[in-house]
């Protein structure tokens, strides 16, 4: 996997509590915004394959049981 640096800017109070996050979870600040935005790039993912899978059920409809119901010509049949 190719990486990328980027330039971000941050209240100089959320950096320090960030720092001490990090350092808590072992890893740099890069790593800890990496690992955020990884999850939240795979949580869209998700759910955009969810929606996919539901519209195309939703497309198909759902048998919901009961009788085969009669055309308006059989219901007036004489």
């Amino acid at each position: 996997m190719q990486k990328q640096n980027i330039t971000l800017s941050v209240d100089k109070e959320v950096l320090r509590k960030a720092r001490v996050l990090a350092a808590r979870r072992d890893t740099s600040i890069s790593g800890l915004l990496s690992q955020q935005i990884e999850a939240l790039v795979g949580q869209e993912e998700a759910y955009e394959r969810a929606r996919s899978e539901a519209m195309k059920l939703l497309e198909k409809g759902f048998h919901l049981g009961g009788a085969r119901r009669a055309s308006r010509d059989e219901l007036h049949e004489r």
